[in-house]
């Protein structure tokens, strides 16, 4: 079974719209490939043929996976979760206790994770070690080159 996690409306709806395209678009695409190749003749030495069979492949894992994913997604009632604490979808402003730089991160599911717009995983290490401490609480977060220490600044939705 699958684990289940938590996506704001857009999200879900964006998942759920990259499902739609990759069976209503992508599958009959690959599918026509498949079928053009097969047309070319002998089918042992045919490398468009192998080739297309092979992202036929991988894309039919990946659309097993989504569904998995949106079959077990959850959308999150935002104004139901408490602001005292760090939950998913909690926005942060965090503190580097060793060299003072600050930092705004909302916590997401992994697959709406874009470090470079600030939605951090609630899976990553960093994301892990913020989950449940309140404000003027430091996270003592194991990385990969240490331990890093953040206060928590401020918490909001």
């Amino acid at each position: 079974m699958s684990e289940i996690s938590y996506y704001t409306e857009e999200g879900l709806k964006k998942l759920k719209e990259e499902l739609a395209n990759l069976e209503q678009v992508e599958r009959p695409r690959v599918s026509q490939e498949i079928a053009d190749a097969r047309d070319k003749g002998d089918l042992s030495e045919n490398a468009e043929y192998h080739a297309a069979k092979e992202e036929q492949s991988l894309l039919e894992f990946k659309i097993v996976k989504l569904k998995n994913v949106v079959a077990s997604a959850r959308i999150i009632d935002e104004s139901q979760l408490d602001t005292s604490k760090v939950l998913i979808h909690s926005v942060v402003k965090i503190k580097n206790t060793t060299n003072n730089m600050e930092f705004t991160y909302t916590l997401v599911a992994d697959s709406e994770t874009d470090v470079r717009n600030g939605k951090l995983s609630v899976n990553s290490p960093i994301g892990k070690g913020l989950l449940g401490k309140e404000v003027g609480d430091v996270a003592e977060i194991q990385v990969p080159n240490g331990i890093m220490k953040f206060e928590i600044l401020e918490i909001s939705r």
